[in-house]
């Protein structure tokens, strides 16, 4: 799997869990609001992996440096493995169905709609609080929000007479409540979200409780406006009961809510400072997770370009029988561009740190060199083309020819990060 996404799908684990454990004692501690804002974090944790990686110095890797040991080697056959693409596919098939159905479910909630009659607008004119008539509609499903470029607000055709002029004012204002926030927007962000994370358990678990923290933000603004009215609100909440729930709606009450926003309304909620404060822990909370994730994935999302040492292994040069007959030795040092496919593009001689080598030695690490494969650069978790920089050691010592004669990937690798220490 892409490692953008890999570390996508662990951010967002990671910030599920954190706002599923933290979710009620911030909203204890500081109010229904600040808990609601606690999902911002799985959004944020989603886009991190596409945002611009932070210069954080302490976490950039150096240049890996290779010493293909071996005094005489032939290239290998390999084959590349494409990765599996079933799990992708999968993937995509759940999501486009899960889509699909939230679509259906918003165009069938859409042809359903009626407008409201006029006489009723007229009732209701003094309670609608400047907002426009006509983003009023008539629903089976209401008292409801429903998203659109301009969010609609449901209303059952018996709402004149299910509600007593005061409930029908509660009713309003928590709807309208809803439609000040932007609640709207933010279902059908949720609903996306969780339409890309069908697969995911913790998603599952976090929709409901999604939902219930939405709503219970909402009943906080309105009786932080309207303290009075908590007993009264309380009864509309169980006149309300039994209102159907779907997919792209904010209803009035979902039954599974009733009593966690009945008992919300009972106890003391906090005050106006303990609330800024909880914004104000959440922006902090914001910020520092994003710094501290960036920082972490730094090294991944923006690293230079590696040599694949087990595959180089196998692809060493020959020393040149004239370079042996004339007793020449010494280290080659390559500046070797590399592709964003990890194949070696234009290679150049370091003059300044390799020792002085021949033109065979030098011609014969360069002929290697060109059947190598390397780990692109990646910057921002993408690769692009970047440089590797390899020294390649040419020696007649005993000591070092029978190490290398082993011709295993290890010894390959332990020399190779003696040789970079050098560097």
């Amino acid at each position: 799997m892409d490692a953008p996404l890999l570390r996508g799908l662990l951010l967002v684990t990671v910030a599920l869990a954190a706002v599923l454990l933290a979710r009620r004692p911030v909203r204890i501690g500081f109010g229904a609001g600040p808990a609601f804002g606690l999902w911002l974090l799985p959004v944020m944790a989603a886009a991190l992996p596409w945002l611009p990686a932070l210069h954080v110095h302490w976490l950039a890797l150096p240049a890996i440096h290779v010493l293909p040991g071996a005094i005489a080697s032939g290239a290998g056959d390999s084959k590349v493995v494409a990765p599996a693409t079933w799990p992708y596919r999968f993937w995509l098939a759940g999501a486009i169905v899960m889509t699909l159905r939230l679509v259906a479910h918003y165009l069938r909630l859409r042809r359903q709609c009626l407008a409201l009659p006029s006489a009723m607008v007229e009732q209701l004119r003094g309670e609608l609080d400047g907002v426009d008539p006509r983003r009023l509609r008539l629903h089976p499903a209401g008292p409801a929000l429903l998203w659109a470029p301009r969010s609609l607000l449901l209303l059952p055709e018996d709402f004149l007479k299910r509600f007593d002029a005061d409930e029908r004012r509660l009713v309003l204002r928590h709807e309208l409540a809803h439609l000040h926030r932007g609640d709207a927007s933010w279902t059908l962000i949720g609903e996306l979200v969780f339409a890309l994370l069908w697969f995911h358990p913790l998603a599952w678990l976090a929709r409901p409780r999604f939902r219930l923290d939405q709503e219970l933000a909402c009943d906080e603004r309105v009786l932080r406006n309207a303290p009075h009215d908590e007993a009264g609100y309380a009864r509309t909440l169980l006149h309300s009961a039994g209102l159907p729930r779907m997919p792209a709606l904010i209803p009035l009450l979902d039954p599974p809510q009733l009593k966690e926003r009945l008992s919300m309304i009972q106890r003391h909620r906090p005050g106006a400072a303990r609330r800024r404060a909880g914004f104000v822990v959440l922006a902090v909370l914001l910020a520092g997770g994003a710094f501290v994730a960036q920082a972490a994935t730094g090294n991944q999302a923006n690293q230079r370009a590696a040599s694949d040492l087990t595959y180089n292994a196998r692809i060493q040069p020959r020393y040149p029988p004239s370079a042996i007959k004339a007793k020449e030795q010494g280290t080659v040092v390559l500046d070797i561009l590399v592709h964003p496919d990890g194949t070696p593009g234009a290679i150049t001689y370091n003059v300044r740190h390799s020792d002085t080598a021949s033109a065979d030695l030098i011609a014969a690490a360069t002929q290697a060199a060109r059947q190598w494969r390397f780990s692109p650069q990646l910057k921002n978790g993408k690769p692009v083309a970047g440089y590797a920089r390899v020294p390649v050691t040419f020696s007649l010592d005993p000591l070092p020819q029978k190490a290398r004669q082993a011709g295993t990937g290890a010894g390959v690798e332990k020399a190779a990060s003696k040789q970079s220490k050098a560097f």
